[in-house]
């Protein structure tokens, strides 16, 4: 069945690439409604946007969602993510601003927040888009592909120059709770070299050690270190989630990524949704249902509860 917030939670911080201070509430949904956001900052006809792939709009650097009044919301690719691994099918997110707060550079903040409100179910069937046939886009090295599969499964590489990142491959199905116990407390990643030229261009305004992690050569920057030694593949594969929940549904499909970013991603769904002999729309029988990200997920599945349990036991 589908799902919403028992009650809404209200979020603060800065933009990453705008560093601007934003306010975001999330609010409980009617069933069948969807993921949208609602810009309080400008005028009510062109408040609403939908968190859907053909909404989104060119950006290399992360994913933006915009209307046809040309009202956007950037970065908004970990509170996706978020949403699809709680199960969270129908929210309303009230922005006042024109980029999602970093927070900590994960989703786990948001994934703690929804699973402290709780999740209210819905009389109304959850369907999945299942893939029938595989689908594949490239952009030069960089290659994205979708498989049938009967869950979704998530294969990423990665390949940097960077000794303190090198090459990291990483499989993981999506069910039983995966994503928040393994992908969730996963920072978003750059080299200092990045950082510095996307300062010159007026972004990653708001981009620090602490809602970052930042590589220059074999070295780690952000104090502390990693939270997983192959944090930086489990963070694209958490981008891929968040990316791939902008479907509109639940996917049934193996999720390849080759050096993969945000921009080839939403060109996969394209891709998809330009054939349709590529894919059916189903409801869930009970079997397939309880393998749907974030079916059974509880609050001591977050990673940082269990580093917390770990510590005290020790």
């Amino acid at each position: 069945m589908q799902n919403t917030l028992k009650s809404a939670v209200t979020f603060t911080g800065v933009g990453l690439h705008t560093g601007a201070p934003v306010r975001m509430t999330v609010r409980p949904a009617a069933a069948n409604q969807g993921i949208w956001f609602r810009r309080t900052d400008v005028p009510a006809r062109d408040a609403m946007v939908p968190a859907v792939w053909s909404a989104v709009t060119p950006s290399r650097l992360c994913t933006v969602v915009e209307n046809p009044a040309g009202v956007s919301v950037a970065t908004i690719e970990h509170l996706m993510a978020a949403l699809a691994g709680c199960a969270l099918h129908n929210v309303l997110i009230e922005i006042d601003g024109p980029e999602v707060p970093i927070l900590d550079g994960s989703a786990e903040p948001f994934v703690a927040a929804f699973l402290a409100r709780g999740l209210q179910t819905q009389d109304a069937e959850v369907r999945a888009i299942r893939v029938l046939k595989p689908i594949e886009v490239r952009d030069g090295e960089a290659v994205a592909r979708l498989d049938p599969a009967d869950m979704l499964e998530i294969d990423f590489h990665i390949d940097f120059e960077d000794a303190a990142i090198g090459v990291q491959t990483r499989k993981l199905s999506m069910a039983n709770g995966a994503f928040v116990r393994e992908l969730s407390d996963s920072r978003t990643f750059c080299r200092q070299a990045d950082v510095d030229a996307m300062r010159e261009k007026g972004l990653a305004l708001g981009g620090t050690l602490d809602n970052a992690v930042v590589f220059d050569g074999d070295r780690v920057l952000s104090p502390g270190g990693l939270r997983h030694s192959d944090e930086p593949v489990r963070h694209k594969m958490l981008d891929a989630l968040g990316d791939l929940a902008l479907a509109g549904a639940p996917l049934l499909a193996r999720y390849t990524g080759h050096r993969a970013g945000h921009a080839l991603t939403n060109r996969l769904l394209r891709a998809l949704f330009a054939d349709p002999d590529a894919f059916r729309m189903e409801g869930c029988a009970a079997w397939v249902g309880a393998k749907l990200p974030g079916v059974g997920v509880h609050r001591g599945d977050l990673p940082s509860a269990r580093r917390r349990a770990a510590a005290a036991a020790a």
